[in-house]
């Protein structure tokens, strides 16, 4: 039966030495989680002048946090986001979207669950950077971020992934992976999550693969509660500094492999916010029990994550591909942009943000408009999510949809069109308030994977129905941080004083 939980206890004493080694022989030293939610306070922060944030250098380790600027050089108070209005979005409540795409390497905030989910593993001696290959099932991002570690590590990084997904992401780890075998493509697009599940059962048989699977590693949801968490806190909190009326009323959030909805927990102690969770209506799992495909890459479906809070949310709201594929085009064309600025009259800065926003960005949007539209949102009640990734990663996803639906030439006529239908048009269709007997359905659905297909005892599946199990998760989190500074110690890497960033 697989172990629900990586606990915090040294399960191989000679592995972590050789670990331990490993570091010392590359000089490197860890971030603990608490440095990455606050890089402001860390000790041990390293100068990062001059230091490339797209490459794989030890230094990036201390940049896999939401605190970066702009150019992902320097670090700032507050973390990127961008502000939609009642112009642009057609309802009172603002949308406040965080920007992905700050963080370093593979300009996503996946990396940070990648780093949470290996070096548990590193500090407790149950992977070898010197013998062992992480091996990091996702639908992009995740491995991406999964290879940039390991390639910082100096270990070998294993990127299983759908071959149907976007073109960017496999030029990316064409550039990064040590050998092109280490690109594995399954079978499908963004539904076909059991097909990569499949390939690492197959991997798994060799004992030097270890499997980092980003749906099913608690650290996932754990660095996204605490780190994620707290971003999203503290820009409602300045936020709000000039709006002492306003209140924190959801966070929206895909829920792909479920650890950056684990936010939504974070926020809803501190601040009694609700938690949506979305998924698009082409694959309507937790709304229909349904199947079927999509293209909103990053997103993840047809199951339920082991590591989704499932008793803990709010709603689940449907977002189509129909309408993320069109405002890629909408947002990321000159056409659109031109009817955007002048007949639309919205502010350029507002729509040249969109330059860091993705299409799974862009279904977060669309899922909180259609969040305030049924909840009857009015302009104190703020509602947040975030942008994964950035518009980069799917411009060929937009050449497809040009050729496919405007073969004879994008113009504003047809950008209107797309405004008209997929923002002013927006209704709260495919939106469930979820009651318990709504959850508990949820829940079970996961069974059918994680139990019967995966392995894991029943005991350990209910355990996740009770609160208490996912507080003390995060009642965890010191004490996963004394770890990482016991193997810092023990790696004795001589940190460079720190300087201003």
């Amino acid at each position: 039966m697989k172990s629900l939980v990586l606990e915090p206890d040294i399960v191989d004493a000679a592995r972590r030495r050789s670990a331990v080694e490993r570091l010392r022989a590359i000089n490197v030293t860890l971030p603990t989680w608490s440095e990455l939610a606050d890089p402001a306070s860390a000790e041990a922060m390293p100068d990062l002048h001059g230091v490339d944030p797209d490459q794989p250098l030890a230094e990036n380790l201390w940049r896999v946090h939401w605190f970066n600027d702009a150019a992902r050089r320097g670090q700032v108070a507050m973390p990127g986001h961008v502000v939609l209005g009642k112009d642009l979005t057609g309802v009172k409540a603002p949308i406040v979207v965080l920007l992905g795409r700050r963080y370093p390497m593979i300009g996503a905030h996946k990396v940070l669950a990648a780093y949470a989910c290996l070096v548990p593993r590193l500090v407790t001696g149950q992977f070898d950077p010197a013998r062992d290959r992480a091996v990091w099932p996702s639908t992009g991002n995740y491995c991406r971020g999964g290879v940039a570690i390991s390639r910082i590590l100096g270990c070998r990084g294993v990127a299983v992934l759908p071959a149907g997904m976007s073109r960017e992401r496999f030029d990316w780890l064409a550039q990064w992976v040590a050998d092109p075998a280490d690109i594995i493509r399954t079978p499908g697009t963004e539904s076909n999550v059991k097909e990569i599940y499949d390939k690492c059962a197959e991997l798994r048989r060799d004992p030097q693969n270890v499997i980092l699977n980003q749906f099913s590693e608690f650290a996932n949801y754990l660095i996204h509660y605490h780190c994620t968490g707290k971003a999203f806190d503290r820009v409602f909190a300045h936020l709000s500094a000039s709006r002492p009326e306003a209140r924190l009323a959801a966070f929206v959030s895909a829920t792909g492999s479920a650890g950056t909805i684990a936010a939504g927990d974070y926020l809803k102690r501190r601040r009694g916010s609700r938690t949506v969770a979305v998924e698009a209506v082409e694959c309507p799992t937790m709304l229909d029990n349904g199947y079927g495909e999509h293209n909103i890459q990053g997103i993840g479906d047809k199951h339920i994550p082991l590591i989704h809070n499932v008793m803990n949310t709010d709603l689940v709201v449907g977002v189509s591909d129909h309408a993320t594929d069109a405002l890629n085009q909408l947002f990321g064309s000159n056409a659109g942009r031109g009817y955007l600025t002048g007949r639309r009259k919205l502010d350029a800065a507002i729509v040249s943000a969109f330059d860091d926003i993705g299409i799974s960005g862009l279904c977060n949007i669309i899922a909180a408009i259609k969040t305030a539209k049924h909840l009857d949102y009015g302009r104190d009640d703020v509602v947040m999510t975030v942008a994964t990734d950035s518009a980069d990663l799917y411009r060929s996803e937009r050449q497809s949809y040009l050729a496919r639906r405007y073969p004879d030439g994008f113009d504003e006529v047809s950008a209107g069109e797309i405004f008209s239908r997929h923002l002013e048009g927006v209704v709260d269709d495919h939106v469930l308030e979820l009651t318990h007997r709504d959850r508990k359905r949820i829940f079970n659905l996961g069974y059918y994977t994680w139990v019967e297909q995966q392995g894991v005892a029943i005991e350990d599946f209910d355990r996740r129905r009770d609160q208490r199990f996912w507080q003390s998760l995060a009642d965890s989190i010191p004490v996963w941080d004394r770890m990482i500074s016991e193997f810092n110690a023990e790696v004795g890497t001589a940190a460079p004083k720190r300087r201003a960033v």
